[in-house]
């Protein structure tokens, strides 16, 4: 069995893999890269993994012109960039201790021992620069059957990292079959060791929470999450029960981790999730905007079209009714509006604090009436109220 992707192709990874194997060392890809080209999913990041140490692939590397980072070199793993392209590189290792958030790891000379310390079968896939699939522990079963299944006792690979939890689910929802469900043996060892979730830090978790939630369909993980105990650890106060039509809903959105979050709601996301500003002001403002009375025409002239459309779909999936039928040309028409008063139209006559209050009523007056009213009419209006 073999790949064949670009990527194993490009002049940098021919030159990288030519550098370290020209020097006797042995060289795989591994893990994302290697699942994703398996499934015919994009690939993102280059992983590999090699029999020599870190030593050996930074000598072999700069032997060959290569400029080295040393990254992770306590854990085995160097950064090669060829061309302007990095690639991460790490040691065989097996693991020595785990405290349940970071393990203290010695190297390896056996693929086996490294693909035995990996969270699930379909991450310990490897190939050589040849395309060639290196398989220890047959993960490939379990991908192409999409289920997602812990290398060995599900219950030992969760204690040494907790954050596995959360991985389980956010790759069941990328990567699972959903109608399949979720293996037994996993869950149940989940449910075990829960409590552990506690003693990670929020900055992983809600790494993990929005990869999740980023994902095609996310609403069977998190309503299995819910169902064991795991939702409530990670996000209290959380109710799932809008997800699912919010999925369904958005059929033709780009996934967006914020809106489904503002779905599921929660106690103190910014805090728990340790959200960036910019994710936990999104997060807010879709809440607000689809709890709230705005109109789409409002919603898209006042932000704009994407928001609106998700903030009413957001409104429709909370509430349990459907989409209103002119969604799509109220924010057309709220997108395109332009205000036709402008401060200089209400100078000299209104000044100061004034001149704000009459512009906001003025907008307000012409919002009501569907964007219709024009510069004419708002003007009498305005004296009219005075």
């Amino acid at each position: 069995m073999k790949i064949d992707e670009p990527w194993l192709h490009s002049p940098a990874t021919r030159k990288l893999c030519d550098a370290l194997t020209s020097a006797g060392a042995e060289i795989y890809f591994v893990g994302g890269c290697v699942r994703n080209a398996l499934l015919g999913e994009p690939v993102s990041d280059l992983d590999l993994s090699t029999s020599a140490t870190p030593q050996y692939v930074t000598e072999a590397a700069e032997q060959a012109g290569l400029k080295v980072i040393p990254t992770g070199i306590e854990h085995g793993t160097v950064t090669v960039v060829v061309d302007g392209d990095p690639f991460e590189i790490t040691t065989f290792r097996r693991d020595v201790a785990t405290d349940g958030r970071r393990a203290v790891v010695a190297f390896a000379t056996e693929i086996l021992e490294d693909a035995r310390r990996r969270d699930f079968t379909m991450n310990a896939l490897y190939a050589r620069p040849t395309g060639e699939i290196v398989d220890p522990l047959s993960g490939f079963e379990d991908l192409k059957a999409r289920r997602v299944r812990f290398i060995g006792d599900a219950t030992r690979r969760i204690q040494e990292d907790y954050l596995r939890i959360l991985r389980y689910f956010r790759f069941h929802s990328w990567y699972g079959d959903a109608e399949a469900g979720f293996d037994p043996e996993a869950l149940a060892a989940i449910a075990a060791t829960q409590e552990g979730l506690d003693h990670l830090s929020r900055e992983r978790v809600g790494a993990e929470i929005m990869k999740l939630l980023s994902s095609p369909n996310p609403a069977p993980s998190v309503a299995t999450m819910r169902q064991i105990g795991v939702l409530a650890h990670v996000l209290p106060g959380a109710d799932d029960r809008a997800l699912a039509p919010l999925v369904y809903l958005e059929a033709d959105l780009p996934a967006e981790a914020e809106t489904r979050l503002a779905a599921l709601g929660g106690e103190d996301l910014q805090n728990t999730l340790r959200l960036s500003k910019a994710s936990a002001a999104r997060v807010a403002l879709l809440r607000t905007l689809a709890t709230g009375t705005a109109t789409a025409a409002e919603i898209a002239y006042r932000q704009d079209a994407d928001t609106a459309k998700r903030a009413m779909i957001l409104r429709s999936a909370l509430l349990e009714m459907p989409v209103l039928p002119d969604l799509e040309s109220d924010i057309a028409l709220g997108a395109a509006a332009e205000f036709p008063i402008l401060a200089k139209d209400l100078m000299p006559h209104v000044q100061g604090a004034a001149l704000g209050r009459a512009l906001r009523t003025l907008e307000a007056e012409w919002i009501k009436s569907g964007f219709q009213s024009d510069r004419e009419t708002l003007l009498k209006r305005l004296s009219d109220l005075n």
